[in-house]
C-alpha cells in the first residue's frame, strides 16, 4: 500500500485503478485480486492512495438506488471528494452513472484516459473499457468527483 499523501497526481490514481484490472466482480467486496464491485474499486483506490477510508458504506442490495430513490452514492462522494463539472472530467476522476433513465446514480468508474474508464460491473472482472459515450449513456453520466488533493 502506498503511504497516505495530502496531494496526488492523476497518474497515481489511474495507476492504482489499473492495478485492480482482472479483480473478479463480487458484490460489496473491496479486495484487490479477490473481488470488488464498482464502489469497492473506488474504495480500494482510495485506500491505495490515502490509507484508511474516511467512511465505510452500510450494507447495500443490488437495487438499493432504485429502492431508495435518493442520490446516496453522490451524497457520499460529495462528503469526501471534490465535485467536477461533467464537461471538465479528466483521467483520475470518479464518474457516477445511472443505469436507467430517471434513476439515481448507482454505478461508478474511474476515468483512465480520454474516452476510457476502469470499472467493475456484475459478472465481469474489473476492466478498462471505452467510456460509455453514446447519447443514451451520456445522459446517464450524472456526477463526477475528484479525489481530494488531486493535482496535474
Amino acid at each position: 500500500m502506498m503511504a497516505a499523501r495530502s496531494s496526488i497526481d492523476r497518474a497515481a490514481v489511474v495507476a492504482e485503478a489499473r492495478s485492480w484490472i482482472g479483480t473478479p466482480y463480487l458484490h460489496q467486496a473491496s479486495l484487490k485480486g479477490a473481488g470488488c464491485d464498482c464502489l469497492g474499486l473506488v474504495r480500494g483506490v482510495w485506500r491505495g492512495i490515502f490509507g484508511e477510508e474516511p467512511e465505510l458504506p452500510a450494507p447495500y442490495s443490488p437495487d438499493w438506488a432504485e429502492a431508495h430513490g435518493r442520490e446516496t452514492l453522490a451524497e457520499a462522494a460529495g462528503r469526501h471528494m471534490v465535485p467536477v463539472a461533467l464537461n471538465a472530467i479528466e483521467p483520475g476522476d470518479v464518474l457516477l452513472f445511472a443505469m436507467k433513465d430517471h434513476a439515481p446514480a448507482k454505478h461508478c468508474a474511474i476515468m483512465s484516459a480520454p474516452g476510457q474508464m476502469i470499472h467493475a460491473i456484475e459478472a465481469h472482472p474489473v476492466a478498462e473499457v471505452t467510456l460509455w459515450s453514446s447519447e443514451r449513456a451520456g445522459r446517464r453520466l450524472r456526477f463526477a468527483f475528484a479525489f481530494p488533493g488531486l493535482i496535474g
